[in-house]
């Protein structure tokens, strides 16, 4: 599992990868994160809860990453502890995080910009591109 940074012309990009799709979408938000400069502060941990609905895995992933970044905009929060269960068209997360210390720049939206996750040999994997 893990991800790397992917040249985009425009925007941000990042090639993810995990044995399964929890575990891929834990990768993406760890990848949208690294990708921001986000820096998690060491203060008190807060916990949330997140349940979404979709009609494919791509729609969950996006529908989750940009929960992570409202919660950002919004609350001043980022997570990086997650529990992901992923079932049919739903998604159920609980996840732990902190108040936001810094972040490089910020990530404006979550792109369905050829977006597809697809099953490997190892797992799964997608690249997504985010809007800066």
């Amino acid at each position: 599992m893990g991800f790397e940074e992917v040249s985009h012309t425009a925007d941000w990009s990042a090639r993810v990868w995990a044995p399964d799709l929890p575990t891929l979408f834990k990768e993406a938000a760890r990848a949208m994160n690294s990708l921001s400069g986000t820096v998690i502060g060491t203060n008190d941990r807060v916990s949330r809860a997140l349940e979404v609905e979709g009609p494919d895995p791509e729609s969950l992933l996006v529908a989750f990453l940009s929960e992570l970044v409202f919660y950002q905009e919004q609350e001043n929060l980022t997570f990086d502890d997650f529990d992901l269960r992923v079932a049919g068209q739903w998604l159920k997360v609980a996840m732990e995080g902190a108040q936001t210390e810094s972040v490089d720049k910020a990530i404006k939206a979550v792109t369905y910009h050829n977006l597809k996750i697809e099953r490997t040999t190892e797992g799964f994997e997608t690249t997504i591109v985010f809007d800066v």
